[in-house]
Order: C-alpha cells, then structure tokens, then sequence
C-alpha cells in the first residue's frame, strides 16, 4: 500500500516542499501506527525549515508539529491504544503525512464525538495557552495579559482560555482582525499605527501581569516595558527575525536579555517552548490535553479554523501563514475517517 507525505530536501521556506509517493512503513516494537486524519500548520514549521531554531532537524524531513489520527496498526508489545481508535499527539515534526508510526506512549486518547479539526487546534495552541497561564505565569482572576499575535492559531487559543479564567486581555493585531480579538474578549490594539505600550498604560495606568510574545526582537524590550510589578514575560518565539525585521544580532541580544531580567526585583522573563516543556514533565501533558479536550466536548473553547486544506496543498497552507492574512488556524487535512 502507497501513502503520501510531505518532505522538505534542503533548508528554505514552504516553495520547497514536496508531495512524495511511498510504501506504507510497519510499526516497530512499542509503536503504533495512525492514519492520520488533520495535521496543524504553525509558524513553528516554517522556522525550523529555515534553519532559524536551535535543534532543527536535518533535512530531509517531514514537517508537523501536531496531529490528531486513529489506530491503524499495533506494533509489537503494544495493547493500548486499541486499532480503531483516535488519537492525538505532539511530534514536533512528522505531521504532513497520511501514515506515521509513534511510540504508544506519546499518544492520547481522543473521544470518538470530537471533530478532528478541532483537537489538533488543542495540541500545540490551546496546550501552549493553557500551561503559559496555568503552570508557568499562574494567573488568576482579573489579571491583567496582554496577547501579541491575538488573532493567530495561538493568539485565539490565549485568549479563549484567558476568558475561561477571568483575565483582563488585551491583543494586538492589524485593523482587519480587530473583530475577532473583541469577540474572544479581548481590547485590540492595532500594532500598525498605534505604539501598545503607550496604549497600554493609557488603558490601565500601571500596565499588565503577563505578556505573551512571539515576535522577538526589539518587541522584547517594549513588552517587558508593559509589565507591572510582579509581572511575567513569556517568549515564545521570534516572528520579526523570520520575516526579516529583526537582524540575527538584536534577536541574540534580546534573548541574553532575559536572564538579565530574571536579576531584577519584581519581575519575570522565560522562553516558553510546548515540546521542550513537555519532555522535561511528561507526566502532565495527557492530563493537560484531556482538561482542554473536556472543554471541547462541553463547548467552552471554540476553536478559530481558517482553513481546512488537503494534505497537498502544505505549501499553500505554510504560505498564507507567512501572509499574516488569516484569522486562527490552518488545519491540513490527511486522511478520511
């Protein structure tokens, strides 16, 4: 039996992925293989194609980060999950595939009432929001965050579940998207002519709690800016470097920063990677995913799609990510139920 995937040759952005034709692959001892049904695109894939984050994997390789599937096949020594049913699980890269085989144990049981579409939004989007506001920063009622990116896959999933915990959110985000940052709760502010930390503290006086931010750069310094006493920058990636607004040297210097930051009273800087966090605690990923996905089945969360694409048009889907275009999540979709 054939399958198709995804693969990328050599470093470089979405124009050099590619659709290849293969024979189906066994699971080996203590895996299992998924068909998988949706894969998430994220802004993550295209940096490690691009050779931008530390660890990238060498090409070539298929790109992917997240997935959601049902049981195919079981290898050796493996009795659970059962052939049938659906899963997700957190790869970091692999995803762009109608077949993958994974070790049994990085998988989490899916409820079969669940739309795919919609947990593979929970993996790395919801999962990121709710360990940044549940385990890292620990917020809770009427505080203050401010949201860079409101209007992304993860942007959307921040402010869902900051709306879950009563936070007072603010998010940036062009003119266009200001709609859906007002809808998930959230005060807009238009990151292309208004300066959000002059608007911040125009807004609250002595500015906020927590700030996520993806963007990198000189952005850092003006987010830290933005913190009130006790507050907590979370870094999540560096988008500015990506699109070329940021030289490499400022990134480095915005990253030595941090440490920097953590010296001073009062306030907190980390770096926030899902899959670097969920290596080091293992043991509450399942539980965390599962929290999210009882969200899900009870409709408190409502995840923002923006497209659903086939699996072959991966390179349509990264490039409308490097748009900046549209409004919460692309899903890739892989395979039929």
């Amino acid at each position: 039996m054939k399958c198709k995937r995804i693969v990328i040759d050599r470093e470089g952005g979405p124009e050099l992925l590619r659709v290849v034709e293969e024979d189906l692959t066994e699971p080996s001892p203590g895996e299992v293989r998924v068909k998988v049904l949706t894969a998430g695109v994220l802004l993550a894939d295209i940096m490690w194609q691009t050779g931008m984050m530390p660890g990238s994997p060498k090409p070539p390789y298929t790109p992917g980060y997240d997935l959601v599937g049902i049981v195919d096949k079981l290898g050796e020594g493996v009795s659970a999950p059962e052939t049938g049913k659906t899963v997700a699980a957190l790869v970091q890269y692999g995803g762009y595939t109608e077949y993958i085989c994974l070790p049994a144990k990085k998988l989490v049981t899916v409820p079969d009432e669940l739309d795919p579409t919609e947990v593979v939004c929970l993996v790395v989007n919801y999962l990121s929001a709710y360990q940044i506001f549940n385990r890292i920063a620990i917020v809770t009622p009427g505080k203050r965050a401010l949201i860079h990116g409101a209007a992304g896959g993860t942007g959307s999933a921040m402010l869902e579940v900051g709306r879950l915990i009563g936070l007072d959110m603010y998010g940036t985000a062009s003119k266009p998207k200001h709609d859906l940052v007002s809808s998930l709760g959230a005060t807009p502010i238009d990151y292309r002519n208004e300066d959000f930390v002059e608007r911040i503290f125009s807004l609250t006086d002595d500015g906020v709690d927590v700030v996520v931010d993806p963007i990198g750069g000189s952005s850092l310094n003006r987010s830290f800016k933005t913190l009130r006493p006790g507050g907590f920058l979370i870094s999540t990636a560096s988008i500015s470097s990506m699109q070329g607004n940021t030289s490499t040297f400022e990134t480095t210097i915005s990253m030595i920063k941090i440490p920097i930051w953590n010296m001073l009273p009062n306030r907190s800087a980390i770096l926030f990677d899902v899959v670097s966090f969920n290596k080091k605690n293992p043991s509450i990923f399942s539980g965390d995913l599962k929290v999210l996905m009882d969200y899900l089945a009870e409709g408190e969360i409502k995840p923002v799609i923006a497209k659903r694409m086939p699996l072959t048009e991966a390179r349509q889907a990264q490039e409308l990510i490097l748009e900046a275009k549209v409004k919460g999540k692309i899903v890739l979709v892989c395979s039929e139920k």
